[in-house]
């Protein structure tokens, strides 16, 4: 795995070979290509350290959003605050060699939606919980899982000092994500049409094709 933090994907099997202290023969009887080698790494690197138990602390309704939240990522971010976890994480992305895509989608399902739901059930009250989230919606849910991944890419892809208590930082983040987004939420809410209105909107289009087909031919004439 280090190689791959080291040298992203553009390192060959043989080099890779040579860096373990083995043949490139003996390498390819386990990985045949070397797509066969980078799903083997997303699922040491990225599937195995994913804990069903954390999408439970995010599954408690009867604790606040803002605890449940705060568990969570003081569990995760200390999970995947590593060198390889991360540098991987970014070659993989500007290869375009799937990692990154499949982990996304992942965290997207199990997180980002769900509280993209849970926000404007706080914006709009219960009932706006039956409806799935629009893309404006995801991207608020998203801004505080990209905000604290940040924390991450400075210390180990740009080299940068980030204070050692990670928890602190990710109480501030929560906190400021928490007066912010069911406000967004809110002003989403406003710019989205109603039931009434997209049903009228439906009933004006509906309205000209039913009189024209009411007309015969001729019917001017």
């Amino acid at each position: 795995m280090s190689f791959f933090a080291e040298v992203g994907f553009d390192g060959g099997l043989r080099e890779l070979a040579q860096r373990l202290g083995i043949t490139h023969q003996n390498l390819f009887r386990y990985f045949p290509t070397k797509e066969a080698l980078i799903d083997r790494v997303y699922q040491e690197v990225y599937l195995s350290r994913w804990q069903p138990e954390w999408e439970s602390l995010l599954r408690q309704p009867k604790r606040s959003l803002e605890a449940r939240l705060t568990d969570f990522y003081k569990v995760y971010l200390h999970a995947i605050f590593r060198y390889e976890w991360v540098r991987i994480f970014v070659f993989a992305g500007l290869k375009n060699v799937g990692i990154s895509q499949r982990y996304l989608t992942l965290i997207q399902a199990k997180v980002i939606a769900p509280l993209a739901i849970e926000l404007r059930s706080l914006a709009e009250g219960p009932k706006a919980r039956k409806s799935p989230p629009s893309a404006q919606e995801m991207e608020v849910a998203w801004g505080l899982h990209g905000e604290l991944f940040y924390l991450a890419v400075r210390r180990w892809v740009y080299n940068m000092p980030v204070p050692d208590d990670l928890d602190a930082i990710i109480e501030a983040a929560i906190t400021r994500f928490m007066q912010g987004a069911p406000a967004a939420m809110r002003s989403l809410s406003k710019q989205r049409p109603s039931v009434k209105t997209r049903a009228q909107a439906a009933s004006n289009l509906e309205e000209p094709s039913r009189r024209s087909r009411s007309r015969t031919p001729f019917a001017d004439g």
